[in-house]
């Protein structure tokens, strides 16, 4: 499943899911041409790099490194810090810029704000067993005694990443008569999905992909733009970290698409998961359970009193029952209340549909792992995909098991953990994002009434495929 060449990863059958909790990197043989002779590239158990000549002499190689860019997001296999270096992101650099907080002058002081996502707060909770409100407000107190200035909420930015969704199906379902690559349109919150779509069918797919902003990009948004201005500092003058429940959002957050060339800022510097932040509290000999909560922080006085609010339709962000029921409504006058999946495949792959006197109207599908990714390309190749939307997750069971979630801490419990995880996601008040007043105050102060602007939308670029995976120099 995995080819490992120069001390690197590259997903070759993605028909596969590498298990998050698994070691990626393990020491293998690879063969390699050197010159005009053939050798042997080992990693070695301790992580250094070695090449065996053909006549007989050692050779110790210095150690790959990958940049975010370089990766394939294969979802799930980069697990293991101490195999693969990735440098531009972890809780290291975060303890970096509030070290360095802590020596400057109050002119040269970033303002430090930490993005706490549902599903990590929910996996976090999972570990120490406290409710997800308690968890919240605990992280809080953990993240301020560190240094940090303000810890959010993503679930509040998702309410515009769900919001411009349906908008954008609507303007998509009304074109496609004069727009063969309207529709079906493909979610876009997931980046392990969108970097297997640039990077593996280019072109082709990325037509049908939905522009809206991930709930992590409109935060980030938020935060370097509204909040700053709020706050009357320049985007160069805070320091944005997320907590999130994959890796990919490492990926993510480095696209060039989401720099500011003005500031030479990114509109999320760091993202760190559930589960470096589970490092970071051992780092402090801390555990959650004994940190005092503090109320939450909110971006815009969205939540009475702080209070922890989620949205229905799934711990991967509800995008299909959301824009379902407001396109039944809006395309056809019909009012769904209750959201009927019927399962096809498996579990992962499950279809919505709105049918009147015998026609189907619409018809939706959830795709989560990359077995039902690929079946799902090749039939939208083929001209056989009949979906109108598709809510697609590269990680199986999707984003409450993301591959940065808490892993059990006893062997074959994964299924009971991930469970509990779930139960605790949904514990807590359903809020449409329609309902939410404070979104719709900042539509007009912040967007000037509309939503489809570059600051709530982005863009995909097809990659040139090469040869290897990443072009890596020893």
């Amino acid at each position: 499943m995995v080819s490992r060449f120069s001390g690197a990863l590259q997903l070759t059958d993605l028909n596969d899911f590498i298990t998050p909790s698994q070691e990626c990197v393990k020491p293998v043989k690879i063969e390699k041409k050197q010159g005009k002779s053939s050798g042997i590239i080992r990693i070695e158990d301790d992580g250094s790099y070695t090449q065996l000549n053909l006549d007989g002499g050692v050779q110790k190689l210095e150690k790959a490194k990958i940049t975010l860019n370089d990766c394939l997001a294969c979802s799930g296999c980069i697990t293991s810090a101490e195999s693969v270096l990735i440098t531009q992101q972890s809780q290291d650099e975060l303890y970096k810029v509030l070290n360095q907080n802590k020596v400057s002058s109050s002119k040269n002081r970033k303002t430090t704000v930490v993005s706490v996502s549902p599903q990590s707060r929910a996996s976090i909770a999972a570990r120490f067993n406290l409710p997800v409100a308690d968890t919240a407000r605990r992280l809080t107190a953990f993240f301020k005694n560190l240094g940090v200035d303000y810890v959010f909420d993503t679930t509040f930015s998702r309410n515009f990443s769900l919001i411009e969704g349906q908008r954008e199906f609507v303007q998509r379902f009304h074109r496609h008569k004069d727009d063969s690559k309207a529709l079906p349109m493909l979610a876009s919150a997931c980046p392990g999905w969108i970097c297997y779509a640039e990077k593996t069918h280019g072109s082709y797919i990325i037509p049908y992909i939905s522009t809206t902003k991930s709930p992590q990009q409109m935060m980030g948004s938020l935060v370097k733009d509204y909040f700053a201005k709020q706050r009357s500092v320049t985007p160069d003058q805070i320091y944005h970290v997320t907590v999130m429940p994959c890796y990919d959002k490492k990926l993510e957050a480095s696209r060039a698409d989401f720099y500011s060339e003005e500031y030479e800022i990114r509109d999320v510097d760091c993202v760190i998961t559930s589960g470096e932040v589970l490092k970071m509290l051992e780092q402090e000999g801390l555990s959650l359970a004994n940190v005092d909560p503090m109320p939450l922080d909110t971006i815009f006085g969205s939540v009475a009193d702080g209070e922890v609010v989620g949205h229905s339709g799934g711990g991967s962000g509800g995008y299909l029952e959301h824009i379902f029921k407001h396109a039944s409504k809006e395309l056809f006058g019909i009012e769904v209340n209750q959201i009927i999946y019927k399962t096809l495949r498996n579990k992962d792959f499950q279809e919505v549909t709105l049918e009147q006197d015998g026609n189907v109207l619409l018809r939706f599908a959830l795709a989560y792992g990359f077995r039902n990714i690929q079946n799902l390309v090749q039939k939208l190749k083929r001209g056989k995909l009949t979906y109108h939307y598709v809510e697609v997750m590269a990680c199986p069971s999707g984003c409450l098991n993301g591959g940065g979630q808490i892993r059990a801490e006893v062997s074959g419990s994964g299924k009971d953990l991930l469970q509990q995880v779930e139960e605790l996601y949904t514990a807590v008040t359903v809020q449409a994002p329609e309902a939410n007043k404070s979104i719709e105050l900042l539509y007009q102060q912040w967007l000037g009434g509309t939503g489809h602007t570059q600051t709530l939308h982005t863009q995909y670029h097809a990659v040139e495929k090469v040869d290897s995976a990443l072009n890596i120099k020893w």
